[in-house]
């Protein structure tokens, strides 16, 4: 089993470095953040990855096996068909750090039954444990090679959008450590997804708050974090934060959302039927909350500043536990139906 105290002990430290902080709208050297590379086509081709076979595993739910060129490897991605006829937008849905053989939108965040009358259809990784579905720079000895960032933005969408006949209309969403890959990659693809959600996330990477959840999500599960991006010093960490390159997100629907790190009536009536969510109380899904709610209000006062409309969401009760999760996936489909230009009511 592996542990999670050092990830918690050190989180016990965050709000106390954090709190010190004012808010990073720049390099602290000045220095303009790296232009985000160009948005990779949308073609039929599978640009490196290849579709092995289709597992239908129940109406309306399907599972591609996808050979990824990037990741060298096979990559199973669940698929929640839409209703309706196609075709349908896409709405590509990141999990938490775990990245378990399925998402835990589907084992524990209730999305196939949320997502069962929508006319959307929904694709969720499988794998990506503390990877933060990036390209990391080295292969890593506990994580292994990461290239997620492009098999998400250039292998995937061509096989799954053509495969479902998609009508090329796209979204992404993502809760914890999916939030934050979820933001980053749209400021980094401008423009290649309509709409963005993050729950309970934090969307910084320089700075001293962003840098240290990033270092301790990727080290929770046994990872080294310059693996992923360098040492402290490189350009990288400037690159994949979406503080200093929330500009890149004009023109792009968006919602974030976080609770307070009180637990919630969904949590507690949920105990008798989870027991993690027990694990959850007692073991610092308090604190991971209110440290994504310190990131939330950093990421939303840095929008406001640049005048870049968001529904920001503080939910009044809710711990860093899939029951909260559940809530706020419900809470940002207003947003999300719009950006893949979906009827009010769907």
């Amino acid at each position: 089993m592996k542990s999670r105290v050092p990830f918690l002990a050190a989180l016990a430290l965050l709000g106390a470095v954090a709190t010190a902080m004012p808010p990073a709208a720049a390099d602290p050297a000045g220095n303009p953040p790296p232009p985000a590379p160009a948005a990779p086509a949308t073609s039929t081709q599978e640009s490196g990855g290849r579709l092995l076979r289709v597992q239908v595993l129940e109406d309306r739910r399907i599972r591609l096996h996808i050979r990824s060129a990037a990741m060298g490897r096979e990559i199973a991605i669940d698929t929640l068909i839409g209703s309706g006829p196609a075709p349908r937008p896409t709405l590509y849905l990141l999990d938490g750090v775990d990245g378990g053989p399925t998402s835990g939108w589907l084992t524990k965040g209730g999305a196939a039954e949320f997502f069962a009358d929508k006319p959307v259809d929904v694709v969720l990784t499988t794998g990506g444990t503390a990877s933060m579905y990036a390209d990391w720079i080295r292969v890593d000895a506990a994580l292994g090679l990461n290239r997620w960032e492009t098999f998400l933005t250039e292998e995937l969408p061509p096989i799954v959008e053509k495969y479902l006949g998609s009508n090329g209309t796209r979204a992404i969403a993502g809760v914890s450590m999916g939030a934050q890959a979820a933001m980053m990659l749209t400021q980094r693809h401008q423009g290649f997804y309509r709409g963005v959600a993050g729950m309970s996330g934090c969307y910084s990477t320089s700075d001293q708050l962003g840098r240290a959840v990033t270092t301790m999500t990727v080290a929770s599960r046994g990872g080294n974090p310059e693996n992923l991006f360098g040492p402290p010093a490189s350009p990288e960490w400037l690159a994949h934060d979406s503080l200093l390159g929330a500009d890149k997100l004009r023109g792009t629907r968006i919602y974030v959302s976080v609770a307070n790190g009180s637990p919630s009536t969904a949590a507690l009536m949920s105990i008798g039927d989870s027991p993690e969510i027990l694990a959850v109380l007692l073991g610092g899904g308090s604190l991971l909350e209110s440290g994504a709610h310190l990131c939330t209000q950093r990421f939303a006062a840095r929008l406001a500043e640049l005048g870049i409309p968001a529904a920001v969401d503080y939910l009044p009760a809710g711990m860093h536990s899939w029951p909260d999760f559940e809530v706020q996936l419900h809470r940002s489909w207003p947003t999300l139906r719009a950006a893949l230009e979906l009827p009010q009511n769907s």
